[in-house]
């Protein structure tokens, strides 16, 4: 853990039950032809979208899962041509990143692929994005104060990111009661995906004192919130985990994260299921390879720390914390990898690829090719 630090985050950051009330008023200072970015099933956000009256609504774009290359390329050909002024996104992850994508790219005058990580040649945008809103649905990517946008790039196989500070939106609006409700599955595997991103920055190398004031706090809530929300609805639990999603977010992109997300990237690439699924099914076997592993004791104490939360939470020793956990995802309704349509090729190649992904320049110790298999097994 450092002392020094650069902090990167949004212009502003609303949060709280009930603010989304403010985003006409907020959105209007900002432009008026707007181009909206939801979900596949926008129903539920109808009192959202009537109460932006001051807004002229010229495109709307429905993301259905983590955003393609081209169905990227074609929003941003059809929006180039309609005057817009402004970009909302108002959904999950996958929604909030396209909606990054859009705002940076209809000012362009490059092409996408010039700019994208892995599959392109990552170079810095070259104009300045449009005003740009962040309003997440659903609690786990913390994708509203992240500086990147992934993007599904099925013919390399690969799912890659758009980096750049300018992703960081003017205003990120989050408001837990968006959230209640939340279908159970998608509350599991965001829930699972935001825990993981409060506990790879808090044991990342890059650690420093910001990350850990949010991470420690953060780390028991979202567990305790999740593990509530399996068993009830609960207003509370929904704001804690929308706090945990927030923290997570702002944590990831000031300290990085680690072998979780390493494997994640690549082999949510081949193999096509959910982020957060994947990212929750390997979770309890990333942390254990990282505890086996790690030299420093530094970073074995704080490993030490996340296994003692996640064992009072779930009310079993530390050392039975993680298998514990790992039984605990599979009985919610997330068995495993395999469940998920992941395959032998698919594990070879992820093994391969996995040590190379600018996630795992933040794990707290180099991990060779055998373990990182190792864990893509035991969480099959």
């Amino acid at each position: 853990m450092t002392n020094n630090f650069t902090l990167l985050t949004p212009q502003e950051i609303v949060f709280g039950r009930g603010q989304v009330i403010q985003l006409n008023e907020r959105a209007k200072q900002l432009g008026t032809r707007a181009l909206i970015v939801h979900g596949r099933s926008p129903g539920r956000l109808e009192q959202v979208f009537a109460s932006l009256t001051d807004l002229e609504i010229v495109q709307t774009l429905s993301i259905g899962k983590e955003p393609d290359l081209e169905t990227l390329i074609n929003a941003i050909a059809e929006g180039k041509s309609l005057g817009v002024e402004l970009v909302l996104g108002i959904g999950g992850g996958s929604v909030m990143d396209s909606a990054k994508v859009l705002a940076a790219m209809l000012p362009s005058t490059t092409e996408l692929l010039s700019h994208l990580e892995v599959v392109g040649q990552g170079l810095p945008l070259s104009a300045r994005r449009l005003p740009l809103i962040l309003v997440p649905t659903t609690s786990g990517t913390g994708a509203e104060v992240t500086r990147n946008a992934v993007i599904d790039v099925p013919d390399a196989h690969r799912k890659v990111s758009l980096r750049d500070a300018q992703l960081l939106p003017d205003l990120a609006l989050i408001d837990p009661a968006l959230t209640d409700h939340c279908p159970r599955l998608v509350t599991l595997h965001s829930g699972l995906d935001a825990i993981t991103q409060v506990i790879e920055p808090y044991v990342s190398s890059r650690a420093t004192v910001f990350t850990d004031l949010l991470c420690v706090e953060a780390i028991p809530k979202g567990l305790r919130a999740l593990r509530q929300l399996m068993t009830a609805e609960s207003e509370q639990a929904r704001d804690d985990l929308a706090q945990v999603s927030l923290f997570g977010g702002l944590a990831l992109a000031n300290s990085g994260l680690g072998v979780v997300h390493g494997i994640a990237g690549p082999l949510g690439g081949l193999c096509g299921a959910p982020h957060g699924a994947i990212c929750g099914a390997l979770l309890p076997a990333g942390i254990a390879a990282n505890r086996a592993h790690v030299e420093a004791p530094e970073i074995r104490a704080r490993l030490d720390r996340v296994i003692g939360w996640i064992a009072e939470v779930f009310d079993t020793a530390n050392d039975q914390a993680l298998p514990v956990f790992q039984q605990w995802i599979a009985d919610s309704g997330l068995p495993g990898l395999s469940a998920l349509g992941v395959t032998e090729e698919h594990i070879a190649s992820t093994a391969r690829t996995a040590a190379s992904s600018s996630s795992m320049k933040a794990n707290p110790v180099v991990l060779p090719t055998e373990v990182i298999d190792a864990i893509m097994r035991e969480s099959l």
